[in-house]
């Protein structure tokens, strides 16, 4: 997969071995992909992106003003999710410190003080997420560090509205979207995967593709499921 520019819009491109052209806008960002037949060159994959502008422009606009994710009120009976599984939150009023369990496999029970507003409820899943993925990230950072043999100086966690993860190549430095944590554990290892690898290739191109294809040839998959995924709207 390589990539085009209409003005400003970039587009990602797939050759595959079909007879049409496929043109796709997806979530969270809006970006943009045009699967191609073999025997097309990048100028005609060009004119085609030019034809369909209207039509990609107006499902970016609606990705952009829409809800990715219903607001959480967090208050019991709520779905929320983690590592990839739907749970009913359960709030549970205690006098001792916040905190958070899974239970059955089905429920997540959020203790906290009675009267705690919505915020501070939300506070305390927040955190709770962000715990269970530092203690999901090293070892993987570990694992890939030494299939690619490349070296991850620093890494953390934040909340991002757009992006799953990136990469400051020069201070060999990645982050990782809190949300993670709601998905399944094979999309934070592809996340973690993408960014290292671009310890060894700036570019989103065929260098690129290779490396991934290499250490993880199910990358697009998960790629995929990311892609179907909502981002949450805290």
């Amino acid at each position: 997969m390589h990539q085009i520019t209409v003005g400003e819009l970039v587009i990602d491109v797939a050759r595959k071995d079909i007879k049409n052209l496929h043109l796709g806008v997806y979530p969270p960002d809006g970006r943009v992909r045009i699967a191609t037949p073999l025997h097309l060159d990048d100028e005609a994959v060009r004119l085609f992106a030019i034809s369909k502008l209207a039509w990609i422009k107006k499902h970016q606009a609606n990705f952009e003003a829409q809800e990715r994710q219903s607001p959480r009120e967090f208050v019991s009976g709520e779905s929320h999710y983690f590592q990839g599984k739907r749970y009913l939150l359960n709030v549970i009023y205690c006098l001792g410190n916040p905190k958070v369990e899974v239970r059955n496999n089905t429920y997540i029970d959020l203790y906290v003080r009675e009267g705690s507003s919505e915020a501070q409820r939300q506070q305390v899943i927040m955190s709770w997420y962000r715990q269970q993925l530092k203690q999901e990230i090293p070892p993987l950072i570990e694992k890939w560090q030494k299939n690619m043999g490349v070296e991850v100086e620093d890494w953390g966690v934040k909340l991002m509205k757009t992006k799953w993860g990136t990469c400051n190549i020069q201070a060999k430095r990645i982050w990782l979207n809190l949300e993670l944590a709601k998905k399944d554990k094979h999309c934070l290892e592809y996340v973690v995967v993408h960014e290292m690898v671009h310890l060894l290739e700036r570019n989103h191109g065929d260098r690129f593709v290779a490396f991934m294809n290499k250490f993880m040839p199910n990358w697009k998959f998960y790629k995929d499921e990311l892609s179907r995924s909502p981002l949450g709207s805290y």
